[in-house]
């Protein structure tokens, strides 16, 4: 384990000044668009994506070709090829995309192992290598969280609408399949940026943790992206830190902390559920009604990518009571 002194040593070289600026910004890229992937059961998605990104860096590989500029057109085009896949297939989604990324996987290796001089990093595509990303990297990933934010600053009515009910925002006019698909190709982008940083068998806890944790303990859809997004940034500069200060692997020292972060708010959930419920019931002005929202009820796009319907104990979709009116589910978010 380092001292404190070694840890400043550490934190003044580049290399680790620029693993914290890119897991900063793939942590909170990751929370962000991972607040609208799960509520669009999205979340089996982003993994079948990120397990089939290998095979994309083994194509450039063998082709002699930077693996980075293979990748990110390698991702965008087989998250289209999957989405058609499952639209026009009979078999369950979940299954399907099982099959895709089993299958890439598998690919992948085998043709790694073929390559005699890089059969030693595929430890480092698995698991990732945040302290050796590079410049260029940060200015990748810089720009798709630019582009994501500025995407979905000015689609945010429709994103809000698509994320929570699909069937309400068509009928308020929004094109669902053109919004679905662009945020699939945007979480494709983010996806095949973050590879190196994160490696293909952690890169979906950076979409998954992180909107998981804040949706435990929120009650409203700001409020909910925002502390995913928070969260993300926030808890891959610990595992950063903490990596740096152990002498442990990056990666997963980053998913050890958004892990811990999930288990804390899991046990903060009740009380503050318990301490919301009892200050409307003493009287304190609720917020305005608005329909309660969050799923297991897919969205259309999130119908074609996966997860069949379910209600869980605890499922928050909003009721309704013989009179026809929503009734509030217990611990929901509100969209405002």
């Amino acid at each position: 384990m380092a001292d404190p002194v070694s840890l400043g040593e550490v934190l003044s070289q580049p290399f680790m000044q620029r693993a914290l600026l890119g897991g900063l910004l793939t942590g909170s890229l990751g929370g962000l668009l991972g607040s609208f992937a799960v509520l669009r059961q999205l979340s089996f998605f982003s993994d079948a994506l990120g397990h089939s990104a290998l095979l994309g860096v083994s194509l450039g590989i063998v082709l002699n070709i930077n693996p980075t500029l293979v990748l990110i057109p390698f991702a965008v085009v087989f998250a289209l090829l999957v989405n058609a896949l499952v639209e026009r297939s009979r078999l369950p989604a979940d299954a399907l995309l099982n099959i895709v990324y089993s299958s890439s996987l598998a690919f992948a290796v085998v043709a790694l192992s073929l390559v005699q001089t890089y059969r030693g990093g595929i430890q480092q595509l698995l698991f990732g290598d945040i302290l050796g990303i590079s410049r260029g990297d940060l200015l990748l990933i810089g720009a798709l969280a630019l582009a994501a934010v500025a995407y979905l600053l000015l689609t945010l009515r429709a994103q809000i609408l698509l994320t929570l009910h699909g069937d309400l925002a068509s009928a308020f006019g929004v094109k669902t399949n053109r919004h679905q698909l662009t945020f699939i190709i945007l979480l494709a982008l983010v996806v095949a940026a973050s590879i190196k940083a994160v490696g293909v068998l952690l890169i979906s806890a950076f979409v998954v943790f992180p909107a998981c944790s804040s949706r435990l303990i929120s009650r409203r859809f700001p409020t909910y992206v925002l502390l995913s997004t928070l969260l993300g940034g926030g808890c891959a500069l610990i595992g950063l830190l903490a990596s740096g200060w152990t002498n442990l692997p990056s990666g997963p020292c980053v998913v050890v902390v958004q892990f811990s972060a999930f288990v804390l708010t899991l046990l903060l959930s009740q009380p503050l559920r318990r301490l919301a419920t009892g200050r409307e019931g003493d009287g304190a002005p609720s917020p305005p009604h608005s329909p309660t929202v969050l799923p297991p009820t897919p969205s259309p796009g999130a119908e074609r990518l996966g997860i069949p319907e379910t209600r869980p104990r605890g499922d928050l979709r909003p009721s309704v009571t013989p009179h026809g009116r929503h009734k509030r589910a217990h611990g929901s978010i509100s969209p405002s």
